[in-house]
């Protein structure tokens, strides 16, 4: 009389392996089902804002593009915060500039405002400029503690003349950058240093490294103000144990030419 195997002779080991099959191609169906709803989650319009808001962020340098080609760039450190929220949810960042030897000092301060781009456009995130109304009370603002800044009321108070827009849009798969746009010839007035107008391109790109363009040209379309082989490439800030010994490597002209070489290269303001 043969034997049975195990799986004959106990009816309860079958049913234990069928429901245990059936549980685990129900979790391989759900966990499918979720994966391709991640998959396909669209991205919104304020998702879109809200990256380029935290991209924009942060204390960010031109050093190393400086130390390349000191003839026409200059080492500037670039800091941008969050300020305030719109009630439209449109993000308000301060934004300055100033020569990393003399960082308190900021020659350039600007408000930022980031929101979605309006849905008739081709865009995906609209980047605003605006001039502040008393820009002398705003230095220094990111570096200052939260409860020394003027306060979000104020801030929405002294957003004074609107400078430009740039329309940013999602960078093709492949592109080293994330997002990138820039500002239509001619829209934007501009009267520093002979130019009738001004154009600005910006891109944000993968290591959070920010790209900027600021041109100015007079009737005749020729450029005179701004950087001429290519925009400003500022990167983060390296870690501060190695900040001096970095821009100690950097050869900076004396005072006297760099005023010289200021000129034509970087709008300054008072």
């Amino acid at each position: 009389m043969g034997t049975g195997s195990d799986s004959d002779s106990n009816p309860n080991s079958n049913g234990w392996s069928r429901a245990r099959g059936l549980v685990v191609k129900t979790l391989v169906v759900i966990g499918g089902a979720i994966l391709l709803k991640r998959l396909t989650k669209s991205t919104t319009r304020w998702d879109h804002a809200r990256f380029v808001s935290h991209s924009l962020s942060g204390e960010k340098f031109s050093m190393e593009q400086a130390s390349r080609d000191p003839d026409n760039y200059f080492n500037i450190r670039m800091l941008t915060c969050p300020a305030a929220e719109m009630v439209d949810g449109s993000r308000v960042l301060y934004f300055e500039q100033a020569f990393w030897r003399t960082p308190k000092k900021p020659f350039r301060q600007r408000f930022y405002m980031v929101k979605p781009c309006p849905k008739e456009l081709k865009c995906d995130v609209e980047l605003s400029s605006y001039a502040i109304r008393d820009a002398e009370e705003y230095k220094n603002f990111c570096d200052r503690p939260k409860d020394q800044r003027p306060l979000p009321e104020e801030v929405i108070s002294d957003i004074a003349e609107h400078l430009m827009t740039i329309h940013l849009k999602r960078c093709d798969r492949g592109k080293r950058c994330l997002y990138e746009g820039s500002t239509p010839p001619g829209v934007f007035p501009n009267s520093w240093n002979g130019a009738t107008y001004c154009t600005s391109e910006l891109a944000i790109v993968k290591n959070n490294e920010i790209h900027v363009w600021d041109r100015g040209y007079d009737d005749d379309g020729n450029q005179v103000w701004g950087a001429k082989e290519g925009p400003y490439e500022f990167k983060p800030a390296p870690a501060s144990s190695k900040t001096n010994d970095m821009f100690s490597s950097l050869n900076f002209l004396p005072s006297l030419s760099l005023d010289k070489r200021i000129e034509g290269s970087f709008v300054l303001e008072e």
